[in-house]
């Protein structure tokens, strides 16, 4: 198929015929692909309720299109490249044919162990080429996967087999991680004491460490496809049936289970991919992202894959051995395009340039970002000294609930400005809203980014809460998706993302809700109260700073204050530790008794002399206290 856009004047073009004929725009692109039964309806949609369908009627398999469809034409070319956390241990590269098999055969594994069209499977795996397969075979068999990051706790494993009924685990020993061997499996054994509707667990050998293995439960890997053919036929699934869950933290405490269902997310992952990175046959993809994120699904698996790239995986940290890692595996396997976080970038920028020097880039094409906004100084840095100043990097904004790249520019298309998104892809329809909901218009405009007309690859629901999923993107601006961002719209038309409106704090391009952190941190049994903000941090974007009232009666604050972040880390995992934990005495509140987070946003963010009046709180001389605290422990 050929749907890259190669000019700018073809990307204008393109958009309009997108906004004047969207159904018959994202037609075009979806009938390259293999259909078992045509669509009947390309789009039907309403904002009120919501309810979005994209080509109904139609069935298909997306795996056919990912293994079968190039099983004749690239079959020997590699789909997947791993590269181990080890530079030392072998790599590993799958070619399609041998994916199609793998694939196959564990799909055929899961069938045995009772697992049918619709079922809910959990993968909470290290970056390991078998994370992939398993994701690829849940879909050829029609089952639901959720794929959970490794780095979660076993207490946030537990709540996502609980939300969505999950039937089974595919999962790891262990896994590396830089200079570590981080434990999984025994989280996987804690998290289940909770659950009840798991029947198997399949564990992958990878580290070697000793591990539980409960029977009638537990099987290993290995085991389950000894012998096992490498020939299945795969489900029938309707384009508007559940393609996955993933689960991503809101302003309350619940994570939400985003569903994305199979036909439109497969066009729109495909079409965004082939375009915003501009990838031609022949070359080497390779994002940096884990597939625990929305990142690694779309643009690690489903986008490149469906396109006949070859995709790379990554299992390590970018400074293990040492800092020039990434740019050691751009060389050795002549990267040419390369997707990965400003927060990864930041930390490389800090060990200089030296790290870059001895490693020969010139394959490199295209730099990617993704995550957070990316600000002036990496993106110059990015662009001079990785890319030399030939490679236009693409600051790709996007969400868990959009399924795919919303706005970025095209590599080498549009032209770009540090900091900038840029421009919108084909087919969506972006508006800025004042607060009361009042699109404005023109440019040199300010508000709140929202999205008025449906992609094909956009969130259908909040898994088991539709009601949610209505308040959370559909209620704040009727008739329009709200991204929960600020956006401002320059003279140039160009979009430059503003970070949240909501109580979202974006951990190393990471969205972690306030509420969230908040409830852990409320578990410690010496914790009164607690508030939790953003503030800059300059390598994560956003760091945590919490606020604390704590019952400090024969405790010191030090051991407390450790005491506390283990408890986040251990409800949630790492990624939520507070970077900053003050103990204060009191918190400032309106007299209705709400907590002014918007004061103690600029108290962590060095605002403290901005603050507005402060009289009305039913409280004011808290604040001062908090500010001297907050002087002292920086002193």
């Amino acid at each position: 198929m050929s749907d890259r856009i190669h000019s700018l004047s073809g990307y204008i073009y393109e958009y309009q015929k997108s906004v004047q004929a969207p159904e018959q725009f994202w037609a075009r692109i979806a009938d390259g692909f293999h259909w078992q039964k045509p669509y009947e309806k390309v789009l039907s949609w309403n904002f009120e309720k919501p309810d979005v369908k994209w080509f109904e009627g139609g069935q298909l398999n997306i795996t056919e299109n990912i293994l079968d469809r190039h099983l004749y034409t690239r079959g020997d070319q590699a789909a997947i490249i791993w590269e181990p956390n080890d530079p030392n241990e072998q790599n590993l590269i799958l070619t399609y044919r041998e994916l199609h098999a793998e694939v196959c055969r564990f799909a055929n594994a899961m069938k045995a162990q009772g697992i049918e069209k619709g079922d809910r499977v959990i993968i909470y795996m290290p970056m390991v080429p078998e994370a992939a397969v398993a994701m690829l075979a849940c879909a050829r068999v029609g089952a639901v996967h959720s794929v959970v990051f490794a780095g979660f706790s076993a207490s946030a494993l537990s709540d996502r087999i609980i939300d969505c009924q999950a039937k089974m685990v595919l999962t790891a020993d262990g896994n590396f991680r830089g200079k570590k061997s981080i434990p999984v499996k025994a989280l996987v054994d804690e998290a289940l004491e909770k659950c009840d509707s798991i029947t198997s667990v399949i564990t992958l050998k990878r580290t070697g460490e000793e591990v539980n293995m409960q029977a009638g439960r537990d099987y290993w890997w290995h085991e389950v496809i000894e012998g096992v053919s490498s020939e299945h036929k795969a489900e029938v699934m309707d384009a508007e049936d559940m393609l996955f869950i993933l689960y991503t933290s809101g302003s309350t405490g619940k994570p939400k289970g985003v569903v994305h269902t199979c036909g439109g997310y497969m066009v729109y992952t495909y079409y965004s991919f082939k375009n915003v990175f501009q990838y031609n046959q022949g070359d080497v993809y390779w994002c940096t992202a884990d597939i625990g994120w929305i990142t690694g699904h779309s643009y690690i698996v489903y986008g490149p894959l469906l396109a006949g790239a070859t995709s790379i995986m990554f299992e390590g940290v970018p400074t293990f051995p040492d800092p020039g890692r990434f740019w050691a595996i751009c060389e050795k396997y002549k990267v040419n395009q390369f997707y990965t976080a400003p927060t990864a970038i930041r930390a490389l920028q800090a060990y200089g340039t030296d790290p870059i020097a001895p490693y020969n880039l010139s394959s490199l094409k295209v730099l990617g970002t993704v995550g957070e906004p990316i600000n002036e100084e990496a993106w110059h840095w990015y662009h001079d000294h990785v890319g030399k100043g030939k490679c236009p990097i693409v600051d790709t904004w996007w969400q868990t609930e959009t399924g795919g790249i919303m706005i970025s520019p095209l590599a080498g298309v549009t032209p770009t400005k540090p900091a900038y998104a840029t421009m919108p892809l084909p087919g969506i329809q972006l508006a800025v809203l004042d607060n009361e909901g009042q699109e404005l218009k023109g440019n040199s405009v300010e508000g709140n980014l929202c999205i008025k007309f449906p992609w094909p690859s956009m969130l259908r629901t909040t898994y088991g809460d539709h009601e949610r999923c209505k308040q959370t993107y559909f209620s704040s601006f009727p008739g329009y998706y709200f991204t929960g961002d600020g956006v401002k719209r320059d003279e140039d038309g160009y979009y430059r993302i503003l970070g949240r409106v909501d109580d979202v704090i974006n951990v190393s391009g990471h969205r972690m809700g306030t509420a969230e952190v908040e409830n852990a941190i409320n578990e410690h049994p010496k914790v009164i109260e607690s508030a939790v903000v953003g503030y800059p941090h300059e390598i994560k974007g956003q760091g945590i700073f919490a606020y604390v009232i704590c019952d400090l009666e024969g405790r010191s604050e030090e051991s407390l204050t450790q005491e506390i972040k283990d408890t986040v880390t251990k409800i949630i995992g790492p990624i939520a530790k507070p970077d900053r934990l003050l103990i204060v005495s009191g918190l400032p509140k309106t007299r209705s008794g709400k907590i002014m987070r918007r004061i103690l946003r600029k108290i962590a963010s060095g605002e403290g002399d901005h603050l507005g009046d402060i009289s009305t709180l039913l409280n004011p001389e808290v604040v001062t206290s908090i500010q001297e605290a907050v002087h002292a422990s920086k002193a």
